[in-house]
C-alpha cells in the first residue's frame, strides 16, 4: 500500500520519490516540479497508509536559517515533533515540509538586518514569492487526492514560515482549519480575510531580538478588533526560540487536530 501511495503522488503531483531511514519513522524526500521550477520538500505518511481512509494534513514552512537546496534543513525544528510514536497513533496524518531556497523567502516582504530586531517592509501587492508560490501549486495539487480530509487541514511555520503562515491564510483563506505562527509577523491589516473562520495559536518570546514580539501583538490586535478569538502565548524567558517551548506544549497538537473546518 505504501508504494501505491508514492506511486499515485508520482503520477498526479510529479514526485521524485527517494526514501530515506526508516520506513515507519521518517520522511520521504520529494521534488515537486511544475514547469522549469523545483519545489523540495520532505512528506510523512501515517502508518498503515489506506488509500480507502481520510487524513489531515500539516503544511509546516521552516525559518530562514533552514533555507538551501539539501531538502534536509527544513526538518530542522518541528519534524520531530510528529514522529513520536503515541502522536501517529492518535493523530494520524501526512505532514509535508518543503524548503525555500537560499535566495528567496516565503513571504513577499523586504528584511532590513542592519538592526535588531531585524526591519520589516511587506507587499503582499506584488503577488507571492517564487517558493510560495510552488508551496501553493503544491498544495492545491495535494488537496485534490481523495485520500486527504478537506476539513483537517492545518497550517504551521516559525520565523520566516510564521510570516509565511499569516501571509498563506490571507492568500488562501478557505483552505486552512487552523494555524500556529511561531515569531512571525504580517499585515495586520489583512487578516480580516481570515479572522473569523481560521482558529490560530500564536507563539512568541517576549525577549525575541531577532523578530520582535511587538510583531505578533500587532497581529492579536487585528484579529481582536475582527471580532476573533485567538490563542496568543508569549514567553517571558524566550528569546527568538520560542518554537522550543511551543513544541512542548502539551495541548498543541489536541488543539490543532480538534479544529474542524465547515467545508462546502
Amino acid at each position: 500500500m505504501r508504494s501505491k501511495l508514492l506511486t499515485t503522488f508520482a503520477g498526479l503531483l510529479f514526485f521524485s520519490i527517494q526514501m530515506y531511514g526508516q520506513e515507519n519513522m521518517t520522511y520521504s524526500k520529494e521534488l515537486f516540479i511544475k514547469g522549469s521550477d523545483t519545489l523540495r520538500y520532505r512528506m510523512l505518511i501515517p502508518k498503515d497508509f489506506s488509500e480507502e481512509r481520510e487524513y489531515p494534513l500539516i503544511l509546516f514552512l521552516h525559518g530562514a536559517g533552514e533555507r538551501g537546496n539539501d531538502n534536509e534543513k527544513q526538518l530542522t525544528h518541528g519534524s520531530k515533533l510528529f514522529t513520536n510514536d503515541t502522536i501517529r497513533t492518535n493523530y494520524p496524518a501526512i505532514v509535508i515540509f518543503p524548503q525555500c531556497a537560499g535566495d528567496d523567502y516565503w513571504a513577499q516582504v523586504a528584511v532590513d538586518r542592519s538592526h535588531y530586531p531585524i526591519g520589516l517592509d511587506f507587499n503582499y501587492e506584488k503577488g507571492p514569492t517564487a517558493h510560495m508560490g510552488m508551496v501553493m501549486d503544491l498544495l492545491d495539487k495535494t488537496l485534490q487526492q481523495s485520500y486527504i480530509k478537506k476539513d483537517q487541514v492545518y497550517l504551521m511555520g516559525l520565523s520566516m514560515g510564521g510570516m509565511g503562515t499569516f501571509e498563506l491564510l490571507y492568500r488562501k483563506p478557505d483552505v486552512f482549519a487552523a494555524a500556529v505562527p511561531i515569531c512571525g509577523a504580517g499585515v495586520p491589516k489583512t487578516v480580516s480575510a481570515y479572522a473569523k473562520n481560521v482558529p490560530l495559536w500564536v507563539f512568541h518570546g517576549a525577549q525575541d531580538n531577532v523578530v520582535a514580539p511587538v510583531q505578533s501583538v500587532s497581529m492579536i490586535n487585528a484579529l481582536l478588533e475582527e471580532g476573533a478569538y485567538p490563542k496568543f502565548t508569549l514567553y517571558d524567558f524566550a528569546n527568538h526560540n520560542s518554537w522550543d517551548p511551543a513544541f512542548s506544549e502539551p495541548d498543541l497538537l489536541p488543539w490543532l487536530f480538534s479544529k474542524i473546518k465547515s467545508v462546502q
